[in-house]
């Protein structure tokens, strides 16, 4: 059973930075994919940022340079590390990893970043 477990969030000013990680269970060169999603109270999930098993990264519109993802194969964790943030950033920042064949999406829990004005 895959699991992926965040940490990071918290309770942040505007303008601060935060780094989030997420510790897989099981080899992440096994996905395809790994990426970061955001879900606001009221609002569907969306796409922070991707990063694919060669390394190549694609984010959301709304990111504009301010977040960087990243992996570390030995220790099984991709990271989103975020700065300038502002309380529009406010959400429940959720890891995914996902295969192509066979078709497997897998998340965590979810971790809390709270940006106060």
């Amino acid at each position: 059973q895959v699991q992926l477990v965040e940490s990071g969030g918290g309770l942040v000013q505007a303008g601060g930075s935060l780094r989030l990680s997420c510790v897989a269970s099981v080899n992440i060169l096994a996905f395809n994919a790994l990426a970061w999603y955001r879900q606001a109270p009221g609002k569907q999930r969306e796409l922070v940022a991707v990063i694919a098993s060669g390394g190549s990264t694609n984010y959301g519109n709304f990111v504009k340079g301010r977040v960087t993802i990243s992996r570390d194969n030995a220790k099984n964790t991709v990271y989103l590390q975020m700065s300038s943030l502002t309380p529009e950033d406010t959400a429940v920042y959720f890891c995914n990893a996902a295969r192509s064949v066979p078709n497997l999406s897998y998340w965590g829990q979810g971790t809390q970043v709270t940006v106060s004005s």
